[in-house]
């Protein structure tokens, strides 16, 4: 089963899933906002290979998708009131799980991501750092992010990728996500989506300064997929558009979730 963190009480449920080389812990802040400000029910999940989730020498979409089927069905979540979220790798996951069991939620949110295929090199430098850290030499965060900085020049992802960095049962470093698979298996994360179109609503929101999501993929590529979307930009936000941007994220996600039409 995979990690989860459920939170709050209502008669809405949202689920979110993180990107690659992410956990639940990058959308606790949000989290709690929809659970105590929102009133939604929030359930925040490690996906397999992530954070406190199990690992597993596969790891495609449609693993990632069952496995978090099992979650909804242990936990027992209604299809009518749940709505499903997930950002980059993990909007890909919810992308695939609403077009194989549409009937399992009733509404789709994709954060800064589109179903079409990526080549996913500009991974190579965040797998090559990743790799380049010797945990066995490192005694410090700071050794670790030093190890990093040769191959990666932004703090911010550095930080964001140092997260996964814990102390183990021997109090030795080690990483939470499983580094080998997740590498072998970069081009698979990078696949596309297809399948016959999900009918039901579903909003997709894309940074303004980000890529992944082009002029191509709102006009033809989504909707394709998903006739019942709406695709919205979020001025001066990249990638990590709920972190650079999180009232307005918060905003778009609860009026959606709720079916609200005011701002």
């Amino acid at each position: 089963m995979l990690h989860y963190l459920d939170q709050g009480a209502g008669p809405a449920t949202l689920v979110i899933l993180h990107g690659l080389f992410g956990t639940l812990d990058n959308w606790q802040t949000l989290a709690r906002r929809w659970a105590e400000e929102a009133g939604l029910r929030v359930v925040s999940v490690d996906l397999r290979n992530h954070g406190r989730s199990f690992h597993a020498p596969e790891h495609s979409y449609e693993l990632m998708a069952q496995d978090v089927l099992a979650l909804f069905d242990h936990l027992a979540l209604p299809p009518e009131s749940l709505s499903l979220l997930g950002h980059s790798m993990g909007g890909k996951v919810a992308m695939r799980l609403a077009l194989d069991a549409p009937g399992r939620l009733a509404r789709l949110l994709v954060l800064d991501i589109a179903p079409r295929a990526s080549d996913m090199l500009h991974q190579a430098p965040i797998i090559a750092g990743l790799q380049a850290v010797d945990l066995t030499e490192v005694q410090t965060r700071g050794d670790a992010d030093a190890a990093l900085a040769r191959h990666i020049r932004q703090p911010t992802v550095r930080q964001f990728l140092l997260k996964n960095l814990y102390r183990d049962a021997d109090n030795r470093f080690a990483w939470r996500i499983n580094l080998p698979v997740l590498a072998a298996e970069v081009a698979a994360i990078g696949a596309e989506t297809s399948g016959p179109p999900f009918l039901k609503p579903a909003l997709f929101i894309r940074g303004g300064l980000s890529d992944y999501v082009s002029p191509d993929d709102k006009l033809t590529g989504i909707p394709a997929l998903f006739p019942n979307s709406e695709v919205v930009t979020i001025p001066n936000a990249g990638h990590w558009v709920h972190a650079e941007k999180p009232d307005e994220v918060f905003g778009l996600v609860r009026n959606f979730v709720l079916g609200r039409q005011e701002s």
